[in-house]
């Protein structure tokens, strides 16, 4: 493998613990129709930008919603919520550590960017550390995961370099196929519910269930020191 020297990082799942608000708030409103929110449903969603996943859901699920109505129920709950999530394992000291190595760093997310602000607002923290941000809104990126858009408009950001040396951090296997389509090696950090239902590596470089067990000397990158 090729050495690693530029790192992009899906935010949803991956870096903040927002898939736990997104699978109460779907779930609450399917509840009122009878119908519940699984992950062979909730793994086909993810990655998706929000009108995507909306008219997927109400396919699927055939509730008498229109797309907007749910999203716009959807997205005040999310709203009332969002600001409490917090940074998943092993997030905070990894991005920090790559930052103290000066190895450039992008967020690529499917949400738009009222909702990333929304998100990220109690997160500074760890957002000021990043050298560039994409979301799913943004002019350049025209098509949703798994199309490689979102990747390349985060290898643009960071100066465009080779594919093969930025690894990217993802949770959704459409997110996994949309770093492959880019050419990028990617490392994927499931939900254990999702690994359980799509078990093995699913096209990704490596899996994992935690940020807490990546390895950066694995990929070239500086290593953790040894207290």
């Amino acid at each position: 493998m090729n050495k690693i020297t530029h790192c992009i990082f899906d935010m949803d799942g991956l870096l903040l613990d927002t898939e736990n608000v997104y699978t109460e708030v779907t779930a609450e409103i399917l509840s009122r129709f009878g119908k519940t929110y699984g992950w062979e449903l909730k793994s086909k969603l993810m990655g998706l930008r929000q009108q995507e996943a909306a008219d997927l859901l109400i396919k699927e699920t055939g509730i008498s919603m229109t797309s907007d109505e749910y999203l716009e129920e959807r997205n005040l709950k999310h709203e009332e919520r969002f600001p409490s999530v917090k940074p998943l394992p092993g997030v905070m000291n990894l991005v920090k550590h790559l930052k103290e190595h000066n190895i450039p760093m992008a967020v690529a997310t499917s949400s738009h960017r009222d909702v990333f602000e929304i998100k990220t607002k109690n997160n500074q923290e760890l957002f000021k550390l990043f050298d560039g941000i994409v979301c799913g809104d943004d002019p350049e990126v025209t098509r949703g995961k798994p199309f490689p858009d979102l990747f390349l408009a985060a290898r643009k950001k960071l100066g465009d370099p080779p594919p093969e040396q930025c690894l990217v951090f993802e949770d959704a296997i459409n997110g996994v196929q949309a770093a492959k389509n880019a050419g990028m090696p990617v490392i994927w950090i499931p939900d254990p519910g999702l690994a359980a239902l799509h078990p093995g590596v699913n096209d990704a470089t490596e899996m994992l269930l935690s940020m807490e067990l990546f390895d950066p000397a694995k990929y070239g990158l500086p290593p953790y020191s040894i207290n």
